[in-house]
């Protein structure tokens, strides 16, 4: 992928990392909380929770799809890397579920580590058929069918941001090569949410490098403060 490695300053991969992580966050606690306050609230309350989940809040996604395929690229082990998702996309379902549904149990909506680790099913389907398929034709049949049985999936499955999310992914990876098409596509791919391609400007300045580690810390934040939210949401009611 063509990125700005080579040029002093620009935005690493853990910095794009923490923008998402408090995108996700102001996003979350508009979502659980606010639904209560506004309930008491006023007009000013009413465009606090507009700002914080409809223009900030949709900046988190688009960047943890197009670090999502950065990872793909470059981890030493794409199996560890998608049985990481897997393992915290069923240690989040309770928080997610506790946040969002009030119980235990939410078997019709699912957190978005599915999407994700779909998403990373389909990008090794499609780098299988590189390597296995010479005929162009069917090379672009099989992703063709995998894309569709992989969307079909998440939408059956009811996870976060559905068959959207696992297209929106898939066309990040196949324009990976060039970061100008990519962030083109990226946008496009992200158009039924009117400000989530803001996401794209941080994405623009990305310098190709890993940054802080921290790495568990970006799996654990996502159940762990949603558990938080819980909490704080049942001493509010």
């Amino acid at each position: 992928m063509i990125c700005l490695e080579n040029q002093k300053g620009g935005i690493d991969a853990g910095t794009l990392k923490l923008i998402a992580v408090g995108s996700m966050l102001i996003d979350h606690t508009a979502a659980v909380i606010f639904p209560y306050l506004l309930l008491e609230g006023g007009e000013q309350l009413y465009m606090i929770y507009q700002i914080m989940r409809g223009v900030i809040g949709r900046l988190a996604f688009p960047i943890y799809c197009f670090l999502l395929v950065e990872g793909f690229e470059k981890t030493r082990s794409r199996w560890k890397y998608g049985t990481r998702l897997f393992l915290f996309a069923l240690l989040s379902e309770i928080p997610f579920n506790l946040a969002f549904c009030g119980s235990v149990s939410g078997p019709h909506y699912q957190n978005v580590f599915f999407t994700l680790f779909l998403s990373l099913l389909l990008m090794q389907g499609m780098c299988m058929a590189d390597d296995r398929i010479e005929n162009k034709w069917l090379n672009a049949g099989g992703k063709i069918a995998l894309t569709a049985l992989l969307c079909f999936l998440a939408e059956q499955i009811r996870c976060d941001y559905g068959a959207k999310g696992v297209l929106a992914i898939a066309l990040l990876y196949l324009f990976r090569k060039n970061k100008w098409e990519q962030m083109v596509a990226g946008c496009i791919s992200f158009a039924w949410e009117i400000t989530a391609p803001l996401a794209f400007i941080p994405i623009a300045f990305y310098n190709g490098k890993k940054g802080i580690g921290m790495k568990y810390f970006f799996y654990v934040f996502y159940p762990m403060h949603l558990l938080i939210l819980y909490g704080i949401l049942q001493i509010i009611i």
